[in-house]
């Protein structure tokens, strides 16, 4: 017998040494009974039965059908909300559905300070130049590159990653705006961060970052005419989801070399071999990499773990993205 909760740990498609360093995977069997807990995935007839004395389930999206009322929590380790569950019926029943999105913002915010330096400073064509014996030394290679250094930044989505960004830039600074319809200016001012809206954000910012979460609303937000409302040699840094932006538009624009770009998640995944942005000039290309570092991945079971032992203690949960009843039904999920 244990007086420990019961959790179902149902993680697939992440594996649990994904998300579990040894030292949390020991500590997670201290804090809660484990059911399951392997990397593929229960039989949704037994995750059924178990989820009847459980506590928490721990999951990548939601297939159970429907819930039990016995649970606390339902935390999803995708770095998404679940679909596919009865958010009504939880917010009713006092049932808390976390995501482990925030343990992604340290890492994907490193990932998108450094296309920023590498896209301005142009380090990887700097890099191919000197292979390639075409470099240009001193001054004549710095013809076209700028600095991060005191230039107007401007972030597009300030949730998790761009909270976890703003540290990064501190050092630089630079003078922060942003453009977020879901946040109050009071708020954003609070931040340190100047309230703008998007024309006149793309119109003042030498490097934007995309970091907007894909919602019902913003689909193609930054649509042909308002990527045309960058100005020439600025550049912007696509972190978060193709689904914000005319990915069209953008890569004719590119080509044309209007401004810059540092990018790292696309539209379709893999990306087409032949597609033609991969042949952009001034643009540095990345294969969705910023969010799948071993040891921040090991962040998602560090949060999961910290919130399952509130849980047990009958505290309320302060590390994952609690789903707010006003905004999860607009937004889109997306693995």
């Amino acid at each position: 017998m244990t007086d420990k909760p019961s959790v179902l740990v149902d993680p697939h498609f992440r594996r649990m040494d994904e998300i579990f360093s040894p030292d949390d995977r020991e500590r997670l069997d201290r804090t809660v009974e484990v059911i399951w807990g392997r990397d593929e995935p229960m039989p949704v007839h037994e995750a059924t039965d178990a989820l009847s004395s459980a506590r928490a389930v721990i999951c990548s999206g939601w297939r159970y059908g429907p819930v039990p009322s016995g649970l606390r929590a339902i935390i999803d380790v995708s770095g998404a909300f679940p679909s596919g569950l009865d958010y009504q019926s939880c917010f009713a029943r006092g049932i808390r559905v976390l995501s482990a999105a925030p343990a992604f913002g340290p890492q994907v915010a490193e990932m998108a300070l450094g296309l920023a330096l590498a896209v301005g400073r142009e380090i990887v064509d700097g890099d191919a130049a000197m292979r390639a014996g075409a470099e240009k030394w001193l001054h004549a290679g710095n013809e076209t590159t700028v600095q991060l250094y005191e230039q107007p930044v401007g972030m597009i989505g300030y949730g998790s990653l761009a909270r976890s960004l703003r540290p990064l830039l501190a050092p630089f600074r630079c003078s922060l705006s942003a453009y977020d319809p879901w946040l109050s200016d009071g708020f954003l001012r609070s931040q340190g961060v100047q309230p703008l809206t998007l024309p006149e954000l793309l119109n003042s910012s030498q490097v934007i970052f995309v970091l907007a979460s894909p919602t019902m609303e913003n689909g193609a937000l930054l649509s042909r005419e308002m990527l045309e409302q960058i100005r020439p040699g600025s550049t912007l840094i696509l972190i978060s989801r193709a689904h914000v932006v005319d990915f069209d538009a953008l890569t004719d624009l590119l080509l044309s070399g209007r401004f810059r770009a540092g990018i790292d998640v696309f539209p379709d995944e893999p990306l087409a071999a032949d597609h033609p942005i991969r042949s952009a000039p001034g643009t540095v290309l990345s294969a969705h990499r910023a969010g799948s570092v071993k040891e921040g991945l090991w962040e998602i079971g560090r949060m999961v773990i910290d919130d399952l032992e509130a849980i047990a203690a009958d505290l309320p949960p302060q590390r994952l993205q609690q789903a707010q009843p006003e905004l999860i039904n607009r937004l889109v999920q997306h693995r």
